[in-house]
């Protein structure tokens, strides 16, 4: 009887909707899970006749799945503290790889393996653009992040020092105002330098950069200078940023120390005469002793910085984030992955925080976007629906036995 059979596709659609909302409450802890939910349709009807207005006469044949759709809300992103995990705040994907098939993911849930990997908890690569020369070349097609474990970075002789300060303009002739600077040589040891400034007439002071005693046997080269300002306490002389600073013979073996001293950014002078006191607002130089990989550090982009104990840091990547034109059509493949499809279009790589794409959470994880309340209610309705089902089938049965019955 076709009765049976209409019952048999409702329950056969609630089995459905219930294996969905159940393997959501499955996954209600499962990092970056998004839910589902169940759509039904009605299927085809069957012409029994007109009415006495003509009005057609239909008999419908029962339900069926239409659909399942996948709800992409962003979920609640909690800190961690661990460097290794990520969240994407707004729309995209990591894109992953494994064995040469790259697939999609919102769980940032990474680790970092022997050989410094930093990869998914099923062992599959995160993507991302790489690094030369120190800049993130992000016209490069995507490879495997990889962080310097175990890898001991060289030291860098100091080439430039930069420094922002100010003279008083109201001290008398001879005073003098010195700015103290570290700076290393090509073995990675580090040196007291001295910028000495001397007070020799109005708007003018001598400059002598000096090394701390016994470090260098050589004389010094291009060490000593003037140093000239305007009426207005601006730096005329020199006008350039001062270059080859230069002390040969160093006792340790090293090469010889060589660098600039830089006394303007971008065009502007950096050291100043004013009335307020001499005074120190800062020094920076680029050369750094040897250090070994310590941890890394993730920016909203997806610029990934190494830190070593030396206290230097470096770029060493930048992750990709993903997005598609229509989420919908992704597959589900299982571990919290996706793969595109000809429904969800291809997906479109770029740097996170452009083009639309999930800015960067660091150490920190996006939670499933599953709501208990919610599923526990559609539970009910589903349990009802699915008993309703079991009711008509029961009822049909009772009838064809009574119709059985008449027969004998």
């Amino acid at each position: 009887m076709a009765s049976f059979s209409i019952a048999l596709s409702g329950l056969q659609a609630d089995t459905v909707a219930l294996n969905t909302i159940g393997n959501n409450l499955a996954n209600l802890n499962t990092t970056a899970f998004k839910k589902q939910g169940t759509t039904f349709e009605d299927l085809f009807y069957q012409q029994i006749g007109t009415s006495g207005s003509s009005n057609p006469l239909q008999v419908g044949v029962g339900t069926r799945v239409s659909g399942t759709s996948t709800n992409y809300l962003q979920g609640t992103i909690l800190p961690t503290g661990q460097s290794t995990d990520m969240a994407l705040s707004g729309d995209g994907f990591f894109v992953t790889e494994q064995g040469g098939v790259q697939s999609l993911t919102r769980a940032g849930n990474f680790q970092l393996n022997q050989q410094g990997n930093l990869i998914t908890v099923d062992g599959a690569s995160v993507m991302g653009y790489p690094v030369k020369n120190g800049v993130v070349n992000a016209n490069a097609a995507l490879t495997p992040l990889v962080l310097p474990i175990g890898v001991t970075e060289a030291a860098q002789a100091t080439g430039n020092i930069s420094v922002t300060a100010n003279l008083n303009a109201g001290a008398t002739v001879g005073t003098q105002f010195a700015t103290p600077v570290t700076v290393y040589d090509s073995l990675g040891q580090s040196h007291a330098v001295t910028v000495n400034y001397t007070k020799t007439a109005t708007n003018t002071w001598s400059y002598s950069v000096d090394l701390q005693a016994g470090d260098a046997t050589g004389a010094p080269v291009n060490n000593t200078g003037t140093l000239t300002f305007d009426a207005s306490g601006n730096l005329v002389a020199p006008a350039a940023n001062i270059s080859g600073i230069t002390f040969p013979g160093m006792a340790n073996g090293s090469s010889d120390l060589t660098f600039n001293l830089n006394l303007r950014s971008n065009g502007n002078p950096t050291l100043t005469q004013s009335t307020a006191a001499s005074t120190n607002t800062s020094t920076v130089q680029d050369g750094f002793a040897s250090g070994t990989y310590q941890s890394f550090s993730a920016d909203g982009n997806g610029v990934i910085t190494a830190v070593y104990n030396n206290g230097h840091k470096a770029v060493v990547g930048q992750v990709a984030v993903a997005r598609v034109t229509n989420p919908q059509g992704l597959t589900m493949i299982g571990h919290n992955s996706y793969t595109t499809t000809n429904a969800s279009g291809d997906a479109i790589f770029g740097i996170p925080g452009t083009g639309g794409r999930a800015s960067i959470e660091d150490s920190a994880l996006e939670q499933s976007n599953v709501d208990i309340a919610q599923e526990f209610s559609d539970l009910i309705v589903a349990q009802r629906s699915f008993e309703a089902n079991s009711k008509t089938i029961t009822a049909f049965d009772s009838i064809t036995q009574t119709t059985l019955g008449m027969i004998r």
